[in-house]
């Protein structure tokens, strides 16, 4: 399926023209119909095959008898019927059939509609019938029929220069009305793999605040590694008031934990990653805990993939929801936080571990083709960081949108960036904001659940687009609101934030 790069749905025009001078027309069959149909009885039928003749045209027909047996017979039709075609057919005596269309919705179509499948939709389908349309066979007409969406059972008609076997499966997406692409079968089993795995981990994520309590201040001692490895996880982190420095936040993006794998695969230095310390920290509990893996099978599966064997750690994740997850939940696990023996910190640690990856995992599953067909790509991550005697973590987004080939040669070609954020800071209580950044014009939205933090951002907005001009930057649109932006799978990020030093 790789070597196929597009396909072009057939225009209407034709086949709708001859498919309108369909009415009951009589075909001959080549060979008997005994034991199949009698005279009077009724069938489905569909155009498998066509063939000019000269003077007639030979056409393949697949019937579908009323207990479900199909076979294939073959006709003599005075007028092409195009492939694909459904036929609803009475037998007239065992050499000749009463040929009729079936209603509109069983045709197949020969036009997308880009209101239910947009631009960037993957379908997927199964070939019915393939036929070439010159004798040098550089180009088929394949019939699908869609397998999923609110289309599914549905037939397209569309014209490919590659041959695909009837009965494959393919999966293509939409780029026009009468244009597929389609989809290697490595890239889809990549993406479904990365909702697999994000469904799993979302569901044993737990907060990174809950694992950074607990850690600062230990139900029992802990032993000498384990404090060791404790004591420069939490030196690691930075001050709140230390991210306003443009160094310090580029190091603790960098060290999020969100490069791990690809720092790993490239032997670069990870002393300072956060997920790597987490991965380090679980190792060492469970060498500590002891724990049999019957009696810990959730903290196994925890561990990501790619550090499975080095940590001894087993598990596979599971399949339950999938979508858009920013931010992610508190999901606070108060009763191991609250008596948290070494035990109950290794299975912080691992949920800590789920949460790093469920962010990782959520930036691939965003990572796409837009309808418009610019090239999407995100990083998630969370930050965790010292607020005096607290720890606050940062939820962060970012997103670069590339403009297409076309939109590229019409405009000047710039990107489009976004960044979402989402904490939860004393006293202000839950913030989120959005920004964005396209052709040097910064415009964002910031959001504040409690009414009283709202008034007090929306009064300061004035000193923070100062800040922003001061800064080089030419500033839209700004503004607070209360209560949070709303999320689904089609939300767009509007009006967006960042700092100005960053």
């Amino acid at each position: 399926m790789t070597d196929i790069a597009a396909a072009r749905v057939l225009p209407t025009t034709t086949a709708a023209r001859t498919q309108a001078a369909i009415v009951d027309m009589a075909l001959k069959l080549t060979q008997s119909l005994e034991g199949v149909l009698t005279a009077g009885e009724n069938a489905t039928a569909e155009v498998v095959t066509v063939k000019d003749q000269g003077q007639n045209f030979q056409l393949v027909l697949r019937l579908t008898l009323e207990n479900g047996r199909q076979t294939l017979v073959e006709t003599e039709s005075p007028r092409a019927i195009p492939q694909g075609t459904a036929l609803a057919v009475t037998a007239l005596s065992q050499t000749r059939l009463l040929a009729a269309l079936q209603n509109t919705s069983q045709q197949p179509v020969s036009e997308l509609d880009l209101t239910q499948m947009p631009v960037g939709t993957l379908i997927q389908g199964r070939v019915v019938s393939s036929q070439p349309v010159t004798p040098d066979a550089a180009t088929f007409k394949v019939i699908v029929q869609l397998l999923n969406g609110a289309n599914a059972g549905q037939k397209l008609n569309i014209e490919t220069p590659i041959k695909l076997p009837a009965g494959s499966l393919m999966t293509a997406r939409v780029d026009g009305n009468q244009t597929l692409s389609f989809v290697p079968l490595s890239g889809l089993l990549n993406r479904l793999d990365i909702e697999q795995q994000l469904n799993g981990q979302l569901g044993r994520q737990g907060s990174l605040e809950s694992l950074f309590k607990a850690l600062s201040n230990p139900a029992t001692p802990l032993p000498t590694p384990i404090k060791g490895a404790v004591e420069k996880l939490l030196a690691d982190l930075p001050e709140f008031a230390e991210l306003k420095d443009p160094k310090v936040l580029a190091r603790a993006l960098a060290n999020s934990g969100a490069q791990l794998e690809t720092r790993l695969l490239a032997d670069l230095e990870t002393t300072q990653d956060l997920k790597g310390n987490l991965l380090r920290l679980v190792s060492q509990l469970s060498q500590q805990t002891a724990l049999p893996p019957s009696l810990n099978p959730g903290v196994a599966q925890m561990l990501p993939g790619l550090l499975r064997d080095a940590l001894g750690a087993l598990g596979q994740t599971g399949s339950r929801q999938s979508g858009e997850s920013f931010p992610l939940p508190a999901r606070l696990l108060q009763s191991l936080e609250q008596n948290a023996d070494l035990e109950g910190l290794l299975k912080l640690a691992a949920a800590a571990v789920s949460r790093l990856q469920s962010h990782q995992l959520s930036g691939l599953a965003q990572t796409m083709m837009t309808p418009e067909g610019n090239q999407l790509t995100t990083w998630q991550m969370e930050l965790p960081v010292r607020d005096r005697q607290d720890f606050v973590p940062v939820q962060v987004k970012l997103q670069r949108e590339e403009q297409s080939q076309q939109a590229r040669t019409q405009e000047r070609g710039e990107m489009l960036w976004r960044i979402d954020l989402a904490f939860d800071i004393d006293p202000l209580g839950p913030l989120q904001v959005q920004a964005q950044l396209f052709q040097g014009v910064l415009s964002s939205q910031l959001w504040a659940e409690r009414q009283n933090t709202a008034r007090l951002v929306d009064a300061e907005l004035g000193t923070l687009r100062e800040r922003l001009v001061s800064a080089g930057l030419t500033v839209g649109d700004i503004a607070c609101r209360q209560g949070a932006p709303s999320r689904g799978p089609r939300a767009r990020l509007e009006q967006r934030w960042v700092d100005e030093t960053a």
